[in-house]
Order: C-alpha cells, then sequence, then structure tokens
C-alpha cells in the first residue's frame, strides 16, 4: 500500500488544534472577536520583503481604560495552522490578549502568512492553479524571516517605540529563535520573550507514531504536491478537488479516507484551523526525522547551491541574546524536556520553565482555562519586574 500521505499533516504537530471555529479563506475573525467582547480592536496590514500582505490585530489598552501613550508592547504569535484568535477565544478571563491588555499592556497579535486572514498576495492569487504553487512554498523560516520582521517593525514604527515583550505558541517559537539566530540584530529589539512549547530541538521527539511517519516526510511531500495539494485547510479543503487529488495519488480511497481520519482526529475538539501550506508541515518533519533542527533540506546538490554545503545548516540558537523564558510541560507529546533544556542551554540568556500541571498539553497554552494560573499570572510578574 502506498504510503498515507494524510501522515504530512501531522508531521510536526506542533499544529494548533483548538477553541477557534473553522473558517478558512474568510479569516480568522480575530478583530470581529475582540469588538464582541468590549475592546477596542485595531487591524492594519504589513506587507513583507516577499509581497505576502498580512493582518496584524491590536488591542490598544483594556476595556475600562482609555487610550494612553508609551504602553509597553507585548507582542503576541501563534502556532501552526493557527492564527491570531488563538489569544482572545478563550474570552475576557482567560485570554492572554485580554489578560495582557487589561494588565496595560498595548497587546499587539500577529497572522502568518497563509492564515485565513492573511492568505493575500500583491501579485500572487493562492486560488489560481499556476499561482498557488509560488504562494504556498513557504515553511516556517518564511515566517521567521519575513512575516515577524514586517510586523514587529511595524508595530514599533506604529508607536514610534524601540522595543517590545514577545510571547511566542509552539512555531510562533520557533519563528521567533530563526529570526534571532539569522538576523541577529533583531535580539536588540525585544526586552523579553516567552516561549509557550517552542517547537526547535528534536532530538527526543517523544511522539512515536509522528517519529516513524517523519521517515517518509519527503516523498510524502513531493506526492502532495505532484497531487495538486500545497495547502491545508484552504477554502476549498472540503470540496472535491482535494479529494480527488488525494484518491488519484493512492488509485483509490486510501489516502484519502486516511487523510480524513487524521485530521479528524486533530481538530475533533477544534471550532477553527486557520491554514497553512504543506510545506510549513514537511519542514518539521524533516527535522524530527533527521533530529535537527535546521534549514529546509532540498537535496544534496541543490544544497551546495543553496546552501554551499551538501546538507543545511542548523540554527545556531547562540546568537538567541533575548531573555527568554521557554516554558513546557511534561504533558506535552510533541516536544519533550530534554530539547527544551538544550535549547536553553545553547541561548546565552535563557532558562526553562515547567508548567506546574503534568497533564497540560501542547494546546493548552492557548485551549485551557488553566493557562492564566499556570502561565498567564507568571508572565505578567515577570515582565513587569523588566
Amino acid at each position: 500500500m502506498l504510503i498515507r500521505v494524510s501522515v504530512l499533516f501531522v508531521l510536526c504537530a506542533s499544529a494548533w488544534s483548538d477553541k477557534v471555529r473553522k473558517s478558512g479563506v474568510a479569516g480568522c475573525g480575530t478583530h470581529e472577536k475582540i469588538l464582541e467582547f468590549g475592546y477596542p480592536a485595531e487591524r492594519y496590514d504589513a506587507i513583507t520583503s516577499d509581497g505576502y500582505i498580512l493582518e496584524v490585530n491590536r488591542i490598544p489598552h483594556g476595556k475600562n481604560q482609555g487610550p494612553q501613550r508609551d504602553r509597553p508592547i507585548v507582542f503576541m504569535m501563534h502556532g501552526l495552522t493557527g492564527c491570531s484568535n488563538s489569544f482572545v477565544e478563550l474570552g475576557p478571563k482567560y485570554a492572554l490578549g485580554f489578560n495582557f491588555a487589561d494588565a496595560g499592556y498595548d497587546v499587539w497579535i500577529g497572522n502568518a502568512r497563509g492564515v485565513g486572514n492573511s492568505r493575500r498576495h500583491i501579485s500572487l492569487n493562492p486560488d489560481n492553479r499556476i499561482d498557488k504553487y509560488d504562494f504556498f512554498e513557504f515553511t516556517y523560516e518564511d515566517i521567521g524571516l519575513k512575516d515577524l520582521p514586517a510586523m514587529i517593525d511595524f508595530a514599533l514604527n506604529h508607536t514610534g517605540q524601540s522595543k517590545i515583550h514577545y510571547i511566542g505558541h509552539s512555531q510562533g517559537g520557533t519563528a521567533f529563535l530563526v529570526l534571532n539566530s539569522m538576523k541577529p540584530e533583531y535580539n536588540d529589539k525585544f526586552i523579553a520573550a516567552h516561549l509557550l512549547a517552542g517547537i526547535g530541538y528534536m532530538n527526543y521527539f517523544p511522539n512515536s507514531s509522528l517519529k516513524r511517519a517523519a521517515y517518509f516526510t519527503n516523498t510524502i511531500y513531493t506526492l502532495a504536491r505532484t497531487s495538486g495539494i500545497v495547502e491545508i485547510y484552504g477554502p476549498d479543503w472540503d470540496e472535491s478537488r482535494s479529494s480527488a487529488a488525494m484518491s488519484k495519488a493512492d488509485n483509490g480511497q486510501t489516502a484519502r479516507e486516511s487523510l480524513e481520519d487524521i485530521i479528524e482526529e486533530l481538530v475533533s475538539d477544534a471550532d477553527l484551523i486557520a491554514g497553512s501550506s504543506v510545506k510549513q508541515f514537511a519542514h518539521y518533519g524533516q527535522n524530527i526525522n533527521d533530529r535537527k533542527f535546521r534549514r529546509w533540506y532540498y537535496s544534496p546538490l541543490t544544497n551546495l547551491i543553496v546552501y554551499g554545503r551538501s546538507v543545511p545548516p542548523e540554527y545556531d540558537l547562540s546568537k538567541v541574546t533575548v531573555n527568554t523564558i521557554m516554558h513546557y510541560t511534561i504533558g506535552d507529546d510533541l516536544l519533550d524536556e530534554r530539547d527544551v533544556i538544550s535549547m536553553a542551554n545553547a541561548m546565552p540568556n535563557a532558562r526553562v520553565r515547567r508548567v506546574a500541571k503534568d497533564d497540560f498539553s501542547h494546546v493548552d497554552f492557548v485551549a485551557s482555562s488553566y493557562v492564566k494560573y499556570l502561565v498567564t499570572e507568571y508572565i505578567l510578574d515577570d515582565l513587569r519586574r523588566r
């Protein structure tokens, strides 16, 4: 039987999967959600160096507060297949976005390229059968090197401030590590960072079934792309085109049915998945299989042309000099405690913090009401001291 194409869509499985409603191209509804809860809401478009148009959401102050200049900025970044909604969906009592706004911070929330409200480009049409291959030709590295700088610089320029606090969940942590290791000048723009289950090192990746599946990452990625599948949870994800492509790939229904089973398991408790590129998942899959936190693997020859070496270089975390706290939980089946400690040891100003609840999961950082008492209050106390 052909390798199950569905495995690709959970290879990194740092996928965000909870507590918001599926909306596809309509966007994440973050702006409307903020207003619905009675908070001031602003939204802006930030354009990346390669032409992606990203929505940036802002909660400039708390519900019962007035405008105030020079509030410290907290920038929040979501995980894979999530969007800015991750930080508001739990509502005013528990959501990080609202908690920080009420605590006196100017809250900015980013959206990565390809998600519902950032599924735009100055020249590429993601719904065009030709353009879509170029539009979705990105991994988490592009989010770190291009999306974060565009949005962070926009927030700083708009407010006239020079530094921010950063909170990143899952892939939001990955992007932060990529940015500051490859563009170390950005370290100076952060006061402090809190990474919530930030994915990076994968020497001890804990999920054995996904680890086995990751062995076939490159084959599955090539097959998916050949079948015309470059996007996950786009506007036609539930329509016939995706199903037909999957069926062609397997001479029948096995691959398609297998995909549906995996997706149903992944999002069984979810209300929203915001979308992403297949290549994002494949990059994580390569890292899991190679047990390396490194750049995209092409082929030995192409690697030599692109990187000047036959294998991709690893991200050098010694260049990440921001004061960073890496929050983790032993209930996370996508990130091992030993990898978190190793990452912190490689960074000159980082330390780890284990969440005091053994069954706290990877997505609970943005999906559980326990986050307020186990994580949010700690971060607020830490930021007040800086």
